[in-house]
């Protein structure tokens, strides 16, 4: 079912594109195959390392696929476009098939925009700056500045050279603070070793700590956290640290992913996650998915960390993915008396890696005291099992 749904578009486009051409049979014929094929991107995946999500081919043979696959969609969804306007037409005044001026422009435009569409997506991300007011903020955390990494998805398509220069640009923004929401990874630990060590090169004052987004589960959870944990990371799986300066207290937890059931692994548990935290002091959550964002609210969370969406890709596809994720699909929004920030991602799945207005992003979150007006302090109702020394100045 998984490879017949991925195959709809392009036997809408043979049908409705391929098969009216003035073409040749044996040019339409090669061109159908072609389809085809790319449209298969997914099963060949999937024959190539036993998952969709995992293609292990040469990287420009990853990027020719989505391209492919990409211009078929976009493809199309101009022609699905363009019929109905004919249709409306006709029905109107009656109306001329579709000029073969028309097919070639719309294919054209499709794989340009897929072009344009698959260099944004795997590009190095630009870095995107945020202030977030957080109400009962310590002052000694006001210009408290963190980096969010998220949906890095280190692949075949994002291998060591891409995470190199991430961890590059990162590591120049001289945060206080990093934090990696989940989904580093698509591949075997095997497959990916190396192109996930350059990660160990991250640094910040306080650290860098990483939750598991749902494709930990797909390719060895228990193996891949270990992994990161000797990366010099630091795991928050439904679990917190208390961040101190000059007095002050800050609390960072994380929960698991939701799909962590599925194969046997512990829920999301967000009690678990502030067992013991003090109270009075404001939380920020990691979760890799934002659709819980209302029950964060109700337990005092001061601001929550997502991605998962990767901000939806495509204008109009965002709306599908809103919906998946109780309408959170990209930025900020105001949950309650708390912030949830859904960042785009700085990476995307390999298997549909294409980003049209919707940006990858680096992003520097600087923290602000909010004016007592805009609400009481954010706070767990529940001392401290994990606390991080004073961070130093410098």
């Amino acid at each position: 079912m998984f490879h017949l749904t991925f195959a709809l578009p392009a036997l809408y486009v043979l049908a409705r594109f391929v098969g009216p051409l003035p073409w040749a049979l044996s040019g339409k014929i090669a061109l159908a195959i072609a389809v085809l094929v790319a449209s298969q991107y997914h099963l060949w995946s999937r024959l190539s390392s036993g998952s969709v999500f995992s293609p292990e081919f040469p990287r420009v043979l990853v990027l020719l696929f989505n391209w492919a696959f990409g211009a078929i969609v976009l493809l199309a969804v101009m022609q699905i476009a363009l019929d109905v306007t004919a249709l409306i037409a006709w029905l109107v005044r009656g109306g001329r098939a579709i000029p073969d001026s028309v097919r070639y422009t719309a294919a054209t435009a499709a794989m340009l925009l897929s072009a344009v569409g698959v260099y944004q997506a795997t590009r190095v991300p630009p870095l995107k700056d945020l202030e977030i007011a957080i109400p009962g903020l310590p002052p000694q955390f006001d210009g408290y500045r963190l980096l969010q990494l998220t949906d890095l998805h280190i692949s075949r398509l994002f291998p060591r050279e891409w995470t190199q220069e991430v961890v590059k640009q990162s590591n120049a923004l001289g945060v206080d603070l990093i934090v990696v929401t989940g989904d580093l990874i698509d591949g075997s630990f095997g497959a990916r070793r190396a192109d996930v060590e350059p990660l160990r090169d991250l640094r910040a004052k306080d650290g860098v700590w990483v939750i598991p987004g749902n494709h930990e589960y797909f390719f060895g959870y228990e193996e891949w956290m270990l992994q990161y944990t000797s990366l010099g990371m630091q795991a928050l799986a439904n679990d917190h640290v208390v961040l101190h300066r000059d007095g002050g207290s800050l609390v960072l937890a994380g929960v698991t992913d939701l799909s962590a059931p599925r194969s046997f692994h512990q829920a999301p548990d967000l009690s678990a996650a502030l067992a013991g935290a003090p109270s009075d002091v404001p939380i920020i959550l990691l979760d890799h998915q934002p659709r819980n964002a209302a029950q964060a609210s109700a337990r005092g969370v001061a601001l929550q960390l997502s991605g998962h969406t990767h901000g939806g890709m495509i204008p109009g596809l965002d709306r599908l993915v809103a919906r998946a994720n109780n309408g959170f699909v990209s930025g900020r929004y105001q949950v309650g008396g708390m912030t949830l920030y859904v960042n785009n991602g700085t990476a995307l799945w390999p298997g549909f890696a294409l980003r049209l207005g919707r940006s990858s992003e680096l992003t520097r979150i600087t923290l602000r005291r909010a004016p007592p007006q805009d609400g009481p302090p954010a706070h767990a109702h529940m001392s401290s099992d994990r606390s991080l020394a004073p961070a130093t100045a410098g």
